[in-house]
């Protein structure tokens, strides 16, 4: 039996994903994989037995993913899975950045128990919650990946002109941004953008990026749209200015004290891949990816080691984790004898997996200077 420990509650779909050989549940003995969705694991004693850890979502900043690096513990992500959460969640915040429809909605609750007067009472104060439309503006998008590819898209099939930016754009996302300005620097989204929503991962190199001097370069009456991470935008910044009306609102999936019960802040309680279909694609991209380690070895979506799969050839699979070194890679083709070998590598990691029918190599692969992790699969 492998057991896989929940730390979160995970859609019950992944019941249909398992085959019985697997134990799937929020307290298991000896878990050889963990799945997760917003657990801190940053504090959490990880048992010795876990081979991986997957998170049914795209962030990973709950996870020390260098750490488990090192351990020679796989991390893998679900990018793409909420994808169209998130889109629809952002389209929401264009229209919620755009009409004063929070305000507005609040204040008609205020005519409760007028009777008769409730028509006139609206038609008399509506004029105070006129708001924008957003076809025919300019949207930027900071990240072009799999949610801001489909943003943009939705985006245009709005009415809305769409400029972005992406120094890391694939080929395959850039094929699905026909209508889409892609620029080279960030001043031009800056500048020319009437909306400006973030699609990119927090990190500590671009921590409040949206600051005052960010701010003081884009248009008077701007709407920003975070639904990526609140840490991307300089709260004392944004807050002075929704209050100047420098930015005309600031809509954010990520409240906090700052931000709350600010005018022209509109907060949403990290809704964006709250729907049973998003964690339904999550749960089932995680599962699926952990049991592909668990029985084959193959990496798919990791954070932390490169992506690394190849069809078993052999007897005996050994998976090497490791320092990225080419003199690692020859030693371990050297000691497998010119085994049947697929090497990836990724930033400061590799992965090689040694298709072979000989038995008892474990030892001698460990042994190898830089190597983290050896498995033996047969």
């Amino acid at each position: 039996m492998k057991n896989i420990l929940t730390l979160n509650s995970i859609s019950k779909v992944v019941d249909d994903i398992f085959t019985a050989e697997y134990k799937v549940a929020n307290e298991v003995e000896n878990p050889v994989g963990i799945m997760l969705r917003s657990f801190s694991m940053h504090e959490y004693d990880l048992p010795s037995s876990v081979l991986a850890v997957a998170r049914a979502g795209a962030g990973t900043n709950n996870i020390p993913v260098d750490d488990y690096a090192k351990k020679g513990v796989v991390v893998f992500n679900t990018p793409g899975a909420n994808a169209n959460a998130v889109k629809e969640l952002v389209i929401l915040g264009l229209l919620l950045g755009s009409r004063k429809v929070q305000p507005a909605m609040d204040w008609a609750k205020t005519l409760s128990g007028k009777g008769e007067e409730v028509g006139k009472l609206v038609e008399k104060g509506k004029g105070q919650f006129v708001g924008g439309e957003i076809l025919g503006k300019t949207l930027g998008l900071i990240g072009l990946g799999a949610i801001g590819a489909m943003v943009a898209n939705a985006a245009m099939a709005l009415g809305m002109k769409v400029i972005g930016y992406d120094p890391f754009l694939s080929p395959a996302n850039a094929e699905k941004l026909a209508g889409v300005k892609v620029v080279e620097t960030l001043d031009e989204v800056y500048a020319n953008a009437d909306y400006l929503s973030l699609h990119l991962p927090f990190t500590k190199d671009n921590k409040g990026m949206i600051n005052k001097e960010v701010i003081a370069k884009m248009k008077d009456g701007a709407v920003i749209i975070n639904c990526a991470r609140g840490e991307l935008v300089d709260n004392d910044a944004i807050v002075e200015a929704t209050a100047t009306g420098k930015i005309g609102r600031y809509v954010t999936d990520f409240p906090n004290d700052a931000v709350l019960c600010k005018e022209g802040i509109v907060c949403i309680p990290h809704l964006g891949a709250s729907t049973p279909e998003a964690e339904d694609n999550c749960a089932v991209m995680a599962a699926n990816q952990l049991i592909d380690y668990i029985e084959n070895g193959n990496i798919l979506n990791s954070v932390n080691y490169p992506n690394c799969s190849a069809p078993r050839t052999n007897k005996v699979r050994y998976v090497v984790l490791a320092e990225n070194n080419d003199a690692l890679v020859a030693e371990v083709k050297k000691v497998s004898n010119n085994a049947n070998i697929t090497d990836k590598v990724k930033k400061a990691y590799a992965c090689i997996l040694v298709d072979t029918d000989a038995d008892g190599l474990e030892d001698q692969l460990k042994a190898i200077a830089g190597v983290t992790a050896v498995r033996v699969i047969k």
